[in-house]
């Protein structure tokens, strides 16, 4: 295994092509396998190696607390593909091997409360992100016209009541009265609803149940957002 010298542009390549559809060296979240690569790595890399610069850049952040980061430093040449044979020298990284495996507590690997911790907190955000992602809120713009009993009904009133209706996933927009003949007027207004959490049936329910003012409500125009 290995990358072979990550100081050269070939070495890099080759971490780059590893990183293509890994976030990590090992595992889910960032640990001593990263940063013993990222210290082999003598600066960040070309724009054009964008999975090994996202890579640098995201364990640069952790270096501060690289000794809370959760496993054991192991040899350069321990990380990467199997088909690349590590020419990197390995003499200061396996130094630093000792002082990391000492924070631990012993060369068995035997992690601690605040280490085991750590981790859980980082797979917590890592799949809280990934959860994020994954869920697609889908929102419409609707037009309802609301028709009153008669020419005499308040329509003030009336508009005032219906917007008194309030719900999570759900916001009222501008208005206005649409002459409908005889004298009688409707209420044309907008809003725009979360569709998992408002639907027409809803609307119409609520609105209706201002019977005082409103006769019937109907869907003018109906558009996804």
């Amino acid at each position: 295994m290995g990358f072979g010298d990550l100081k050269s542009p070939t070495g890099l390549q080759v971490l780059n092509d590893y990183l293509v559809d890994k976030s990590y060296i090992e595992g889910y979240m960032p640990s001593q396998a990263d940063m013993a690569v990222f210290e082999a790595v003598s600066g960040p890399p070309p724009a054009d190696l964008c999975h090994a610069l996202h890579w640098y850049n995201h364990v640069k952040s952790y270096e501060k607390e690289k000794a809370r980061l959760p496993g054991v430093k192991k040899a350069l040449g321990k990380y990467g593909p199997s088909n690349v044979e590590d020419t990197a020298e390995s003499g200061a990284t396996d130094s630093k091997d000792d002082d990391d495996r000492d924070l631990f507590g012993s060369d068995e690997e035997e992690e601690s409360e605040e280490v085991k911790r750590l981790r859980e907190e980082h797979l917590a955000q890592y799949e809280s992100k990934k959860a994020r992602k994954q869920t697609v809120v889908t929102k419409s713009s609707i037009l309802l016209d609301v028709e009153p009993w008669d020419d005499e009904t308040d329509l003030a009133k009336l508009e005032e009541c219906v917007r008194s209706i309030q719900a999570d996933g759900f916001v009222w927009g501008s208005s206005k009265l649409v002459l409908v003949g005889s004298g009688i007027k409707k209420l044309q207004i907008q809003c725009a609803v979360e569709d998992d959490k408002v639907g027409t049936d809803m609307l119409e329910e609520q609105i209706t149940a201002c019977d005082e003012y409103v006769q019937s409500m109907d869907v003018a125009a109906f558009n996804k957002i």
